[in-house]
């Protein structure tokens, strides 16, 4: 039997790093990972902790989880080969050169990879010691949707995860856009709805239960940080798209429901068609049958995209209606079925 592979995660201390490291756990092909913490400056409780299990006690009982302080030496001295980065943004950016010039292979959670236009990027305001180096990661690091970028991430060092929102939104309208279909003119809105876990562990105003419960927001309109993804993957211009993020008073689970005009006569027969043949052989996507529409309810605790859409009797105004697992499809179920791709695993190891 060929030797596992051994990975590390930083930031399991968070939900999508939690749930990472649950699958890595149980991957048939893997060591169990070693787990790291963030250095103690500025650092929450949480992260300065010595164990998983004191942070979700649910783990309690199962041999301990170790957090281990990131050491560069220690995880070659390991024999880590692959660097999972559950991490804040700048975070990401500031340890993922680091981890390359150590030869670790990379797999970032966070958005601090994912775009390539300086114009999106700056939501972020990274401040880079180093812009020329920054300036070529950027460039090298493959953009992981592994339904639309499959053959570029097998032999990627460096994979940027996609934001939760974004993977919801592109899977859903890739196909059309690229059949040529679609009526850009006259523009695509993306009303999308995300359970409160999609906004990260640490509690805010907006995130506290008596927000939250038996309430429904919009937020960031207009300026979301995945617009810029999303975007530049289905390549649209700013003014072709319009996206409203909503927060919903449920723990988990996103619901995109996507309104766009086609610009020829459709039948329901031929637009799922288009959407079959796209996604003929990717595991991780479902096209429901008209009239049946996707629930978010469906697609929890999965790897799933459900896709489903409902056509006007014109056969020009279209609706989608997109779901996933924020956490899994829309995070760390995505990161593994990426990590499978760059080892020439089958997609759905250790995500059934």
């Amino acid at each position: 039997m060929a030797a596992k592979l051994k990975t590390a995660v930083l930031g399991a201390t968070g939900y999508s790093g939690l749930e990472l490291t649950r699958i890595l756990l149980r991957h048939p092909r893997l060591e169990k990972p070693v787990l790291l913490r963030r250095s103690a400056d500025n650092a929450s409780a949480s992260d300065v902790a010595s164990d998983l299990a004191d942070v979700f006690p649910a783990l309690y009982g199962n041999g301990g989880y170790p957090l281990h302080a990131l050491s560069w030496p220690a995880l070659k001295q390991q024999g880590v080969e692959l660097l999972f980065l559950a991490t804040p943004h700048e975070v990401s950016r500031a340890l993922v050169p680091e981890a390359l010039s150590h030869a670790l292979r990379v797999i970032d959670l966070s958005g601090a990879w994912r775009l390539k236009q300086e114009q999106h990027r700056a939501i972020y305001n990274f401040q880079d010691t180093d812009a020329v180096s920054a300036a070529e990661l950027t460039e090298k690091a493959v953009y992981g949707l592994p339904e639309l970028n499959g053959d570029r991430i097998a032999n990627a060092t460096v994979v940027a995860n996609p934001g939760c929102y974004a993977t919801s939104v592109i899977l859903a309208l890739a196909p059309l856009l690229k059949a040529g279909v679609v009526d850009r003119n006259r523009g695509i809105v993306s009303d999308s709805k995300s359970g409160v876990s999609g906004a990260g562990k640490e509690p805010t105003a907006k995130t506290h239960f008596v927000s939250v419960a038996d309430n429904l927001s919009a937020y960031s309109i207009f300026n979301h940080r995945h617009v810029g993804e999303i975007v530049e993957q289905l390549e649209l211009g700013a003014a072709e798209l319009i996206f409203t993020p909503h927060l919903l008073p449920i723990p988990r689970g996103i619901l995109s429901t996507i309104y766009l005009h086609l610009n020829r006569e459709m039948t329901p027969l031929e637009v799922e068609s288009l959407f079959q043949t796209f996604y003929s052989g990717k595991r991780w996507v479902r096209v429901f049958q008209t009239p049946k529409l996707p629930q978010v309810q469906f697609s929890l605790q999965t790897n799933y995209c459900d896709l489903g859409f409902c056509l006007a009797e014109d056969g020009r105004r279209l609706v989608l209606i997109s779901c996933i697992d924020n956490l899994l499809k829309g995070a760390a179920g995505q990161a593994v079925q990426n990590m499978n791709l760059m080892y020439g695993w089958p997609e759905d190891e250790g995500l059934l």
